[in-house]
């Protein structure tokens, strides 16, 4: 059984598109990455799998129920953090904790401590007196007390300093090996390389690519370094080009023998072909023209 299933998911706002038939798996007990530029679709798909919003055409399962009839169902086993999390501003850290314990019928006073203590969290404070990055926190509390076998995380990291992304991330790790499924949106590229074993790109609307990191990061693709070039090199096939101080550093997607006809053409001085890094995979796949 999958955490997450869909069959040409499809959501349209009127004439607006949001996704357009999205086919995705995410076994249970992975750690997955999703990821895209803004506007790629990646809200509206979360919104869509909790059933927040109504699909278009197609259709998503959560743990194997289906994400509109069996809603209810689905978000008792669910923890959500959105990208922007809404919080009554008059109420105390540890009342708001303590209210979102009780919609779900339960009472998380001890998870909620020990993950406020590793978070660094004061929950005396009221909301108002919170940083924006200890309002994250408060949602991250909120998403993770009760814990859930599937967790559900929109951009879970912006606005927390590196000591509380690391112990969030041990949190999620710890959660992930007793069995828990993690989806986790982010922006931060290197936060899905060094912690996703899977992970899909969108890009408007569409999914371009969902595979193993370990298979993402050996696409072909290559990283280029030309010295002593007195200009940007025009290649077809080169993307995300960098120039500065008579070097040009660019990914290029084709096979060798178009990387050396290209390079052919070009007046340098030295030249160095690598592996890209996994976080600039993921940015080739941002720019990556449609079919």
């Amino acid at each position: 059984m999958f955490a997450i299933k869909t069959e040409k998911l499809t959501k349209f706002y009127g004439q607006a598109r949001g996704i357009v038939e999205v086919d995705l798996q995410v076994p249970q007990g992975d750690f997955f990455g999703f990821i895209g530029p803004n506007g790629a679709g990646k809200s509206t798909l979360i919104r869509t799998l909790l059933g927040l919003i109504a699909p278009t055409g197609g259709k998503a399962e959560i743990l194997g129920r289906d994400c509109i009839a069996d809603k209810l169902d689905n978000l008792r086993d669910i923890g959500y953090l959105p990208s922007e999390t809404a919080l009554y501003r008059g109420m105390r850290v540890r009342d708001i904790l303590a209210l979102s314990a009780k919609l779900r019928h339960l009472d998380c006073t001890e998870a909620a401590s020990d993950l406020a203590a590793r978070l660094g969290l004061d929950i005396t404070r009221k909301i108002e007196e919170l940083s924006f990055g200890n309002r994250k926190k408060v949602g991250l509390v909120c998403a993770l007390q009760h814990d859930p076998k599937l967790y559900i995380l929109d951009e879970p990291t912006s606005g927390l300093d590196p000591l509380a992304q690391k112990e969030f991330f041990a949190i999620l790790e710890e959660r992930n090996r007793a069995g828990a499924t993690v989806f986790l949106s982010s922006h931060v590229l290197p936060e899905i390389a060094r912690h996703c074993k899977h992970a899909a790109v969108i890009r408007e609307g569409r999914l371009l690519v969902c595979d193993s990191v370990s298979s993402l990061a050996h696409t072909g693709v290559k990283r280029v370094i030309l010295r002593g070039i007195t200009a940007p090199p025009v290649i077809e096939q080169a993307r995300n080009m960098q120039f500065n101080e008579n070097a040009a550093q660019f990914l290029f997607s084709g096979t060798p023998t178009e990387l050396l006809h290209a390079l052919s053409a070009l007046q340098f001085s030295d030249f160095s072909v690598t592996d890209p890094e996994l976080d600039e995979i993921f940015l080739h796949y941002y720019a990556k023209e449609m079919p």
